[in-house]
């Protein structure tokens, strides 16, 4: 009680605008970072976390992850305003954590293999996508010059009022992978998206890939394809600190 007096009377955070468990306020005092424990806050409340899954989201490093994408000023609005969804890479994690699916971070697996986990699993994929995500199918097929093409995996975003197609590679991206999901992008803003909604957003989720061959392969105002790596395990918070210091400096 003495902390959560230290922590909370000046900022009035918590008790004014947010009606969390007790549980929920012992974990979040836990949090020495001022910033990142608001961040908690905001997100906890707004998307209805349990315990559970907050505690899984601190974890995943959920906050690191999100600050490496983004500038000191937008990490600032983090703390004040939670994650909030305006433009695609709002979105963009990178790496997605995807130790609920059960595959050991050296297994041997396929990209089928991957995909279906991923199926089984399909709630906590959605959660770790973030907000707004809806599930709309998987090797969703189209067709045209009398050539198939499937889609990994599809969603719809609410938020942002668009499509999000997931290709799902299980070594390092090349420029083809890059290639073909532009091509996917493309059909689907020409063909499939209404006049109404936003442009459709690419992102290749890979093991690995190489910063340089993606920032040459897509042009220089890319705001659609993304490559994002993912984890079969929980990062160490440490190693996506040091990712941190390394992107300040």
């Amino acid at each position: 009680m003495r902390q959560f007096y230290l922590i909370y009377s000046k900022t009035h955070t918590l008790s004014a605008e947010f009606n969390l468990s007790w549980s929920h306020y012992l974990k979040l005092m836990r949090i020495d970072n001022e910033d990142e424990r608001k961040y908690y806050e905001i997100e906890a409340y707004s998307n209805n976390w349990s315990l559970r899954e907050l505690q899984r989201q601190f974890d995943s490093a959920l906050f690191e992850r999100l600050v490496l994408s983004r500038d000191k000023k937008a990490i600032k609005e983090l703390s004040e305003k939670g994650q909030i969804l305006e433009k695609p890479r709002d979105t963009i994690k990178d790496p997605y954590i995807l130790e609920f699916i059960g595959l050991p971070e050296n297994s041997q697996y396929s990209e089928n293999d991957l995909e279906q986990k991923i199926i089984d699993k399909l709630e906590h994929f959605l959660l770790e996508l973030g907000k707004g995500y809806a599930f709309i199918g998987r090797q969703v097929r189209f067709t045209f010059d009398e050539k198939h093409f499937r889609v990994d995996l599809v969603f719809y975003n609410r938020l942002l009022q668009c499509f999000v197609l997931i290709d799902l590679k299980i070594g390092e991206i090349n420029h083809q992978d890059l290639g073909q999901m532009q091509m996917y992008v493309n059909y689907y803003d020409r063909f499939v998206k209404l006049d109404t909604e936003n442009k459709t957003i690419g992102i290749v989720l890979c093991k690995d890939k190489n910063d340089t061959v993606v920032e040459i392969t897509l042009p220089e105002n890319n705001k659609q394809i993304f490559a994002s790596k993912y984890q079969t395990v929980l990062p160490s918070k440490q190693e996506l600190m040091k990712l941190i210091e390394n992107k300040e400096d």
